[in-house]
């Protein structure tokens, strides 16, 4: 059974640290890296393109955006002009079969661009006492039904889980304003906004929206998969 979800996977810059302080450092980075590649190699093409600003277009209020720009040559020219063309990054994730693929392709297509990068796997039980504090590293994150959510969540300034440290006024205000209207169509106005502000900040890779699987023996009734994961057993029966 599958689910199509908003979950995904943010491989994000920590704008407290020294590397990623710097706009055009992230944007270079993030335009370094074809996300449809990404999708392929890191989650086998079970899911959808996303574009680097964390609401889905399942997401009621979503503003469709330009496509993300891919140039691997300007952007080795921008980290160039940064004073970072010899600087090592490094990228850090969770030793999870998928996250891990999916932090090694980004990781490949920035080495392809010409910019120098570093690979960290950590097992579960030392990756998630730091999670929020690591320069440069990726996060798993599951559907929330709306897509002011999670931006509420993780990237208003000083949110307990703004793991990217990201600080916008505008987009706090913004966020504002989007939290407090109810209808849809008029919060998609506001959303467009918002989501421009993400991608120009570089604030993360968020490569891909990933479609969700359950399997089960087809004499089992009621047990398709959940796009949040739940499990609804009142619904669950076996034809026998």
């Amino acid at each position: 059974s599958e689910a199509v979800t908003s979950a995904t996977l943010c491989v994000r810059f920590n704008q407290d640290a020294d590397d990623y302080k710097d706009v055009n450092v992230r944007r270079a980075l993030v335009m370094a890296v074809s996300n449809e590649i990404v999708l392929e190699l890191g989650y086998n093409d079970r899911g959808t393109v996303a574009e680097n600003h964390h609401v889905c277009p399942i997401h009621p209020e979503y503003a469709e955006l330009p496509a993300p720009e891919h140039n691997p040559a300007r952007a080795r020219e921008m980290i160039a002009a940064a004073g970072m063309a010899d600087h090592e990054f490094e990228l850090i994730s969770i030793d999870d079969a998928w996250q891990a693929a999916t932090c090694d392709s980004v990781a490949a297509q920035v080495r392809d661009a010409g910019i120098r990068v570093k690979r960290t796997l950590l097992p579960g039980s030392t990756f998630w006492n730091d999670w929020t504090k690591y320069p440069w590293s990726a996060t798993e994150w599951n559907m929330r039904p709306l897509g002011v959510q999670v931006l509420a969540l993780a990237y208003r300034t000083g949110e307990a889980w703004n793991e990217s440290a990201f600080s916008n006024a505008e987009f706090d205000s913004l966020m504002a304003e989007a939290m407090a209207i109810a209808d849809a169509d008029e919060r998609r106005v506001v959303m467009k906004r918002i989501q421009e502000i993400m991608q120009e900040e570089g604030v993360m890779i968020q490569p891909y929206w990933r479609s969700l699987y359950r399997h089960f023996d087809p004499k089992v009734k009621g047990a398709e998969m959940h796009p949040t994961f739940e499990h609804h057993h009142y619904k669950w029966w076996i034809d026998a």
